[in-house]
């Protein structure tokens, strides 16, 4: 079971750290030609703000479990992410339903999926 958690937070880690990464250096415009299509919804510091936030959590999600310092943190960085999650969702879910852009469920899916890898590292480090 320990692996498999690890597994899911290093997946998590890595998804959300690059994510964050290109949030925080790219242009709207640039975020909406690389398929970050979240960003247009939003002002660029609300995007900015979450970029940051996915960075810490991505780094939340590793080091207090690896170096046993408030183990506790890796828990509560999965729930952060799934409330990001569930946001993303709504989001993607709007766009696909009101401005009528179907490509927009595979978005949602996507969201979908790390959602439940959130929520597994969550129920299993807390």
């Amino acid at each position: 079971m320990n692996i498999a958690l690890w597994t899911g937070q290093i997946l998590l880690a890595v998804v959300f750290a690059v994510s964050g990464a290109f949030k925080s250096a790219m242009s709207q415009q640039r975020m909406l030609e690389t398929g970050q299509t979240g960003a247009a919804a939003y002002p660029l510091p609300v995007v900015r703000f979450a970029a940051v936030c996915e960075i810490l959590a991505a780094v939340g999600l590793i080091l207090p479990l690896l170096l046993g310092i408030a183990p506790v943190l890796t828990g509560w960085a999965a729930v952060g992410l799934a409330v990001v999650m569930v946001g993303a969702m709504a989001m993607h879910s709007r766009l696909a339903i009101v401005q009528r852009k179907p490509a927009e469920w595979r978005n949602v899916g996507v969201n979908v999926a790390l959602l439940a890898v959130c929520v597994f590292v969550a129920a299993g480090r807390l």
